[in-house]
């Protein structure tokens, strides 16, 4: 007697298809970024960044010294411009979709959680590096004290933003009133909290950025004394590992 074997019938319910991480990554870019970009959030935040860029030109007309040039990078663009640009773009990247119900839309495309994070974080620093490092370095160079300040302002600013955008990209996807969250860390935590000893100083970002300005100088700032390769190396892997909290933060919300 002949054994029929059973056919394997096609399920007729549809598979479907992830959509590459890369696209992903891509798709959440393009979102954001048109979220992110106001004429009048843009225009504010850059009136606010070209403060530090008419101090530097005051300071180089004054012919003033290195050491106040690098106090002014350092207690205004490092302290104030960087994280409150940041700030702005960093918590709206996902936190603004999320307030306007945009969100659910990327959410419902079957698509994996992390990309649309690096996605909303890449957005958030495509606007925030040119609205705060072309004036700090700018007014860098119109202090007129040399190249030190200059590259130490870049290399500093670079740093500083990756690690910003991370950290409040994570508070827009966990807190809802993330400005208030932000402003509270610049300047409770960081502004009054971590000056009060070197402890608490290794848990605020300024501290790496400071370090920086220290070391491509040689002016002396208080709670500034990590090495070179430490402050550059920290920073990276806070944004590392606050887009790491953030994506498994994001895949296990309910988006409404």
């Amino acid at each position: 007697m002949t054994t029929v074997e059973p056919i394997d019938r096609p399920s007729s319910r549809p598979t479907r298809r992830t959509v590459p991480d890369g696209r992903a990554i891509a798709l959440a870019y393009r979102v954001v970024l048109r979220q992110l970009t106001s004429v009048g959030r843009i225009v504010a935040l850059t009136l606010l960044a070209l403060v530090s860029t008419i101090a530097g030109f005051a300071l180089g007309a004054a012919d003033a010294d290195l050491d106040a040039a690098v106090r002014l990078i350092s207690g205004l663009g490092f302290a104030v411009i960087v994280p409150v640009v940041a700030l702005v773009f960093g918590g709206a990247a996902i936190g603004d979709l999320r307030e306007d119900k945009t969100l659910v839309y990327l959410w419902l495309r079957p698509v994996n959680r992390w990309p649309l994070v690096v996605g909303a974080y890449l957005a958030a620093l495509t606007l925030s590096a040119p609205i705060t490092l072309i004036p700090l370095v700018t007014a860098a160079i119109l202090t007129g004290t040399g190249g030190g300040i200059v590259s130490a302002t870049l290399i500093a600013g670079v740093v500083a933003l990756l690690a910003y955008n991370a950290v409040f990209t994570l508070l827009g996807i966990w807190l809802r009133r993330f400005i208030v969250w932000g402003l509270a860390y610049i300047l409770i935590w960081e502004g009054f909290i971590a000056l009060g000893g070197a402890g608490v100083a290794r848990f605020a970002i300024r501290k790496y950025t400071r370090s920086i300005l220290v070391d491509r100088t040689g002016v002396d700032l208080d709670l500034a004394d990590f090495s070179m390769t430490t402050s550059i190396v920290v920073p990276l892997v806070v944004a590392v590992g606050a887009v790491a909290i953030g994506s498994w933060r994001l895949a296990r919300q309910d988006v409404d």
